[in-house]
């Protein structure tokens, strides 16, 4: 992960879950898409969500499965430290400080999950990271990813991030904030739609759909 990526996620980890709800203006049906498709049949299910933040997906699918052994990991300490906060008291809750490219996982899931991570990554690392998680989820298991997507073109690319622009600002966002998130999505490592949906076919995921999309914010689904 990009240390430059990681010092920006560091400084703004405070207010991180505040700016959030304005910085995707999407955002009730972009996570509750990734919730939503999140189909174990098991009523204590083995979660692992990369690159955790602050436990904001992780919360909600503890929601979904309160019984459920959840694994956050996410290289940010200062993100893990209020994930620990806002799932304090949960028993079946573990916190790893590491890369999760890098990090070898000692167990299987029934899900792994992320949401707004794995686009910070290069492409060559998305890759590897997929067939990481193939082999790292149970028979039957799903790979929920609620992630940005490139534009299918430099025109379309150009579009969507206007129509973010414009709907982040009728929000009422201070014009800083705004900026900083600029600053942030110009390290983005994003790929197409199209491109992230071959990655995981060729991964060995036998099914792969995006089951939604809005501006930028896609919700990629796989199952083994």
């Amino acid at each position: 992960m990009n240390n430059v990526v990681k010092d920006l996620f560091d400084q703004g980890a405070k207010d991180y879950d505040i700016q959030r709800r304005s910085l995707i203006p999407c955002f009730n049906d972009f996570y509750g898409a990734a919730v939503t498709w999140t189909n174990i049949t098991k009523s204590a299910p083995a979660i692992l969500d990369l690159g955790a933040g602050t436990g904001l997906l992780s919360a909600m699918m503890l929601n979904k499965f309160p019984d459920a052994r959840m694994t956050l990991i996410d290289f940010s300490e200062d993100m893990l430290l209020q994930a620990k906060q806002r799932l304090s008291g949960n028993e079946h809750a573990t916190f790893i400080t590491a890369d999760y490219v890098a990090c070898p996982f000692d167990t299987t899931y029934d899900a792994i999950v992320s949401s707004l991570s794995i686009h910070h990554l290069s492409h060559e690392d998305k890759q590897i990271l997929f067939r990481k998680i193939v082999q790292h989820l149970n028979p039957g298991g799903v790979f929920v990813n609620a992630d940005q997507a490139l534009g299918a073109t430099a025109a379309i690319e150009q579009e969507n991030f206007a129509l973010w622009e414009q709907a982040v600002r009728a929000s009422g966002l201070a014009e800083s904030l705004i900026d900083a998130s600029k600053k942030r999505r110009a390290l983005d490592q994003s790929a197409t739609l199209e491109v992230q949906l071959q990655w995981l076919r060729e991964a060995g995921f036998p099914e792969v759909d995006c089951v939604y999309k809005q501006y930028a914010f896609t919700v990629f689904v796989a199952r083994t």
